[in-house]
């Protein structure tokens, strides 16, 4: 998955933070859809790679629970986790035991959803 990540980083526009970041949704039936970061000069249009990733899977008819794995990785030494945006849209989307592996130039580290996300806010709030 890794050659994948490094392969997209390069698709990643991020004039402003030099941040590059690509993400690699793995679907259930195996297809994998990918994102990167896109900046703007107005720093609220800015979006993520992860929600890039996860957006267009849902955008090509995927549904909750159709995801099996999120990969993400960002042109660093030290690994870069979600904002917690994106770890709100991991809890819309993603089944609480879903992995989710964090890759740097050179490691990588693994967490579960509720690893990442212990305290959801979800449709048991409402």
């Amino acid at each position: 998955m890794r050659d994948e990540l490094v392969k997209l980083l390069s698709n990643s526009y991020a004039p402003y933070s030099k941040y590059n970041v690509s993400a690699i949704c793995i679907m259930n039936d195996g297809k994998l859809i990918g994102g990167v970061n896109i900046e703007n000069a107005s720093y609220g249009a800015t979006i993520c790679a992860e929600r890039v990733a996860i957006f267009k899977a849902i955008s090509m008819g995927y549904k909750k629970g159709d995801f099996k794995e999120l990969h993400i990785m960002v042109n660093s030494d030290k690994i870069g986790t979600p904002c917690f945006m994106c770890r709100q849209v991991f809890t819309e989307f993603f089944n609480k035991d879903m992995k989710v592996y964090m890759y740097s130039n050179n490691d990588m580290m693994e967490k579960t959803v509720e690893e990442l996300c212990p305290y959801p806010f979800d449709e048991s709030n409402l």
